[in-house]
Formats: C-alpha cells, structure tokens, sequence
C-alpha cells in the first residue's frame, strides 16, 4: 500500500488535484515550474521516510463565522491528496448515506435536499453542533481509528499520518477551551489534539472520527431521520420527548470522543419554526438564505466595486464572485434577494494617469 501511495502516477494525481483552480497562486506556480524535479524529490523523501511536514501559515476568515484557517506549503498538500487518494476509498463503504461532508455525489446541496425532504415527514427537529470541533479532535482517539479493524495496517501508511497529525499538534492551541471528561487527570491537558481546518486531511479525518458516531445514531438509537454536515446533524422525529432523550444519549456519547454539544441550541423544535442548517432557514415547504450570509455578500461586494472604481482590481474577480454566490444561493427561495443585492450600480473604474514622458 506505501509503495503504491509512493508511485509517480498516484502523486502526478495528487499534484494535479492539489493544483486545480490553484495555478495562478505563487506556490503552486513555483511547484509546478520544476514539477518532475519537485515530485521525485518528495517521492525520494517519501520511500526513504524522511519527509518532514512544513509549517503552517495561518489567518482568520470570517464567513462570516470567525475562522482560524492553518494552510499546509503546498508540496504537503500534494502529500495530503496522495493519500487521501488511497485511504478514502477504504472508509467510504463504512460511511452512512447520511454523512454529506467531503464526499463525492454529496456536498452541501443534497444535504439540504435531504434535511428538507425529512422536515417534511416528521413533526420535530432536533439541530445539534459540536463546539470547537477541529480544535478538540483527539489524536490517540483518531489514530485508534484509523487503524481499527485493519483498516488500515501498513505500518509505513500509518507512520505518515502519525508525522501529519503531529504537525498539526498545537495549531489550533489558541482556539480550544480545555474540556475536562470522566476520567480525567490533571494531564489530561497534556493530550495531543486538533486538526488544522485547512488540510483536506483534516476535512476527510472528521468524516472518519464521527463514523461510529453515526452509525451510533443509526442503529443504537434507531432514528431514520438524521443529516450530517461535519460537526453539523439534525434529528428528526415525531415525538418531542424521544428528540430530548436522545439528546441526552447523544451527549453521553460524543464524551466517548471527547468532545462536546453547544447544549443550549440543542433543543427539539417543530419543523414549521425553521431549521437554521448550512447558512439557509429550512422549511417544509421552502428555503431562505440567512441573513447573515445576504449581509456578508452584500459587504463584499460594495468593497469589491470601490476596488474596481479604484482601478485595484479589473471586473473579472467581481464577476466570478458573484457567479459563485448565485450559484450556492439559487437553492433557497431568493430571486427577490438576488434582483435586489446584484442590481447595485457598475462604477466606471479610474483612469490611470501615465507620465508624460511614457
């Protein structure tokens, strides 16, 4: 499995999936300047077990949540895609139809679908999120179960997602308020944990520490209604005392994973109030875009056009943001939102003023 992971046609697809949409971003472009030359060096490292993670460079995005975001260098991400390539395809068949975070023919469109199909058929919805979830990802628990029932047994493969998981102990230091379980010592602050919520490792290692999680849901519980998006899921049923015990169940539970509910949203509701789920208000019967989420695009793009009345920037980037928006929000109700935010007035951009002696 490690040679395979280390062959010239698994990285080259690494690369090239790592790269999309990326080419113009001065690392990439540099990667790719000496593409053969970069990827037989990190295959050398990698058959030879002397690749070394970089460092992370990190910023915060808001939205508009605030988001501490860790970006690995890029070669690491090519590293990133490599293996997922490998190891995806082994957990997929034990991920739920239910799970619609990082999966292909998922996403979060059909989650929606999905959450408002079941808003139809039950009476009462139980949302619920993990708080600081990334921050609080235990790497013993992770590792444990990656490696659980043989899922993964190559040691080579399992020492190259121990030195990825440990350049990222620490990252996200800053954003985790330290949660004490049953159990606990004084050292359990000590326990290595959080994944940076860059790496696309990241993104597909969440899917694999909540599995049991759902299957939990699904066969211990027995609920027929349920939706997850990462650290995003909603309970549906009939019986608001059922939603309540479960919640209770769910809590002891996710313990076991040392992580925990924001318990005060955590509270079953009828359908008909709304669901606030993936930045829409879901509805039996429509969808509306947050509110928030109208507010975040309108801000961006007013800066966008004083930017191109400045000449900062040309009309192309406003033109692929807008298309991007109208893309995701064209699945809720929200012709009226999107004539009325994209009807704001074009500025003519500023004249550059040239020397005279140009």
């Amino acid at each position: 499995m490690y040679q395979q992971l280390c062959s010239w046609d698994n990285l080259l697809l690494a690369y090239r999936k790592a790269s999309q949409g990326k080419r113009g971003n001065p690392s990439v472009a540099a990667f790719e300047y000496r593409l053969e030359d970069n990827l037989i060096q990190l295959r050398g490292e990698l058959l030879e077990k002397t690749y070394t993670p970089g460092r992370y460079v990190s910023f915060y995005i808001h939205d508009p949540k605030r988001r501490l975001i860790s970006a690995a260098p890029f070669r690491d991400r090519v590293v990133h895609h490599a293996l997922c390539n490998l190891i995806e395809q082994i957990f997929e068949r034990s991920f739920i139809a239910d799970s619609f975070a990082n999966r292909i023919g998922k996403g979060t469109h059909r989650a929606l679908d999905r959450a408002q199909e079941l808003a139809r058929r039950y009476r009462y919805v139980l949302p619920c999120d993990i708080r600081q979830f990334f921050p609080s990802i235990d790497h013993a628990i992770l590792r444990e179960t990656l490696s659980v029932a043989r899922k993964i047994s190559n040691s080579d493969v399992l020492g190259l997602i121990d030195r990825i998981l440990a350049s990222g102990v620490g990252v996200l230091a800053e954003e985790y308020a330290m949660e004490y379980f049953p159990g606990d010592d004084l050292f359990a602050v000590n326990r290595p944990r959080g994944l940076p919520i860059g790496n696309l490792t990241s993104q597909f290692w969440a899917n694999c520490y909540l599995n049991s999680f759902d299957h939990f849901v699904k066969r211990e519980l027995h609920c027929a209604g349920y939706v997850r998006y990462v650290d995003d899921f909603l309970l549906f049923e009939d019986d608001k005392r059922t939603l309540a015990r479960w919640r209770d169940a769910l809590i002891e539970r996710l313990a076991r994973l040392r992580v925990t509910l924001h318990v005060e949203s955590a509270q079953p509701r009828p359908v008909t109030e709304g669901i606030s789920f993936l930045g829409f208000i879901i509805f039996p019967t429509h969808r509306r875009l947050k509110r928030r989420k109208g507010i975040a695009f309108q801000r961006r793009l007013k800066k966008q056009l004083r930017d191109y009345a400045a000449g900062i920037i040309s009309f192309d980037p406003i033109t692929a943001s807008a298309r991007g928006w109208i893309n995701h929000v064209r699945y809720g109700d929200t012709w009226g939102l999107r004539r009325a935010l994209l009807n704001t007035p074009i500025p003519k951009p500023a004249r550059v003023q040239l020397p005279t002696d140009y």
